[in-house]
């Protein structure tokens, strides 16, 4: 069996970075906490970390770190299943995955009223939609968002609807720059939008529409939702928005499609653990139903 200390301090050091870190975590000096690590290496027959600043983990120190992981969320809900509240809160903690557009507009307003009543506070990790996944796989939170619809064993999925996005601009925006029409010479000049690094929606739009990789036109990016929409309606670029954020918006002629026939529907999805918290399965209720009214 692994041991519980030698696995805290592999866990500290995987998480901290480096060994002086997880001895400030756990109260104790770097060389006890390679001494851990070390034993536990030995009983493994692996190397988990590489020493370095910052220490890397081996594929076998990722692999037990998912482990290691999964089973710190899995202790947390069967003791809040058995002794309900803590005794240090009056609250259950909730590790949750969202995509920053579902966060943006339609997730939190519609599970307000659920943390209320059920006294849950969430600890929310943000990634692309295509990325969340990975999150719930490595043991970091108890369920995501996820364009992703295949499911991990143990884990269970449900379809939550539809993400739609639109290639827009300000309408002075598209005036000036798009004057003769939207088109490869006139996409190889203008600025454009993107979220962040992750984010292939408009990359791959202009590749596969107009030939265009990236590195042959000018783009910003602007990794933080309310910013990315001001930034268009500025008109520091155009870009990929979620409809959901900018309805008024289109509605009133401030920002205008430039590509309707880019238009992309995102399919997203509910991953959680099939072993879940009481409160976990009413908001995981609560999120199906919500996402069927605001997700087409």
């Amino acid at each position: 069996m692994l041991d519980s200390k030698q696995c805290e301090a592999f866990l500290a050091v995987a998480e901290a970075g480096s060994f002086d870190a997880a001895g400030e975590h756990l109260y104790i000096t770097p060389s006890a906490v390679s001494l851990r690590v070390q034993a536990l290496e030995k009983y493994l027959g692996q190397v988990l970390i590489i020493r370095g600043r910052p220490c890397v983990l081996t594929q076998a120190g990722q692999t037990l770190l998912q482990h290691l992981r999964h089973t710190r969320l899995m202790e947390q809900n069967l003791l809040q299943g058995l002794m309900g509240k803590s005794s240090e809160s009056e609250f259950y903690k909730i590790a949750l995955a969202s995509n920053a557009d579902s966060l943006a507009t339609w997730l939190l307003p519609s599970i307000q009223p659920t943390l209320f009543r059920e006294k849950i506070v969430l600890e929310l990790k943000i990634d692309d939609q295509s990325h969340t996944h990975t999150l719930l796989e490595t043991g970091q939170v108890n369920a995501c968002i996820t364009a992703e619809e295949q499911v991990m064993s143990g884990c269970l999925a449900q379809p939550l609807g539809k993400m739609r996005y639109k290639m827009l601009a300000s309408a002075d925006f598209a005036a000036h720059w798009f004057r003769k029409g939207v088109n490869r010479e006139s996409l190889r000049k203008t600025p454009a939008v993107i979220f962040n690094h992750k984010d292939l929606m408009h990359s791959e739009i202009l590749l596969k529409g107009y030939g265009l990789p990236m590195q042959s036109y000018p783009y910003s990016f602007i990794p933080a939702t309310d910013a990315f929409v001001k930034a268009i309606q500025l008109g520091l670029g155009y870009g990929m928005v979620p409809e959901l954020q900018v309805q008024p918006l289109l509605e009133n002629g401030t920002l205008v499609d430039i590509m309707p026939d880019a238009q992309l529907a995102i399919p997203l999805y509910w991953h959680h653990w099939k072993r879940q918290s009481e409160q976990l399965n009413v908001l995981t209720e609560c999120i199906v139903q919500a996402a069927k009214q605001a997700l087409t």
